[in-house]
């Protein structure tokens, strides 16, 4: 039989039984991992697509995160955030756009997995809460999709191809 430990459902080593690190356990390894490539790349594009957006950079005017944030200021669920984005515009955009970016990068590579992961979820939910909290259905609005999509990636990290799982690979060798 190849080496392979095998067991079944009862744990008898029946016939028909897959091998102990077989197909199930790989794919429950690598279960997050598209989830993790999907919100790195999207947010890596969000992040780009609004640095090298003039129109979005701006204070005011058609396509302007000022514009944005003043529409959608009184059916806001918290009005006092979008009244503090409203204070600097472009700062905020840029605070978005680099955290988007940041958010992206950390959760492709694996760094710091958690954190780019709680990162994402709340950038997600301030999102929510503003931009899209007037959705009716509310599932019309994405946040709060990206939102739960995120939650798996800050409770389990990145335990495959990811530089937080060679980093702990290493400390685990030099013990």
């Amino acid at each position: 039989m190849g080496g392979h430990t095998y067991r079944s459902r009862a744990g008898n080593g029946t016939a028909g039984d897959e091998p102990r690190g077989g197909l199930r356990a790989i794919a429950s390894r690598y279960a997050l991992l598209p989830l993790r490539i999907f919100l790195g790349v999207t947010f890596v594009y969000a992040g780009l697509d609004k640095l090298t957006d003039d129109r979005f950079m701006a204070a005011s005017g058609t396509g302007s995160v000022g514009e944005l944030m003043r529409s959608v200021r009184d059916s806001s669920a918290v009005p006092w955030l979008v009244d503090l984005a409203l204070k600097n515009p472009e700062a905020f955009g840029q605070a978005i756009a680099f955290g988007e970016l940041a958010v992206g990068v950390g959760t492709l590579a694996g760094l710091f997995a958690r954190l780019a992961a709680a990162g994402g979820a709340l950038i997600s939910l301030s999102l929510w809460l503003t931009v899209s909290w007037q959705s009716d259905p509310y599932y019309y609005g994405n946040d709060l999709a990206y939102l739960m999509a995120w939650l798996p990636l800050v409770l389990a990290g990145a335990s495959v191809l990811s530089v937080d799982a060679a980093l702990a690979a290493r400390r685990r060798r030099s013990r």
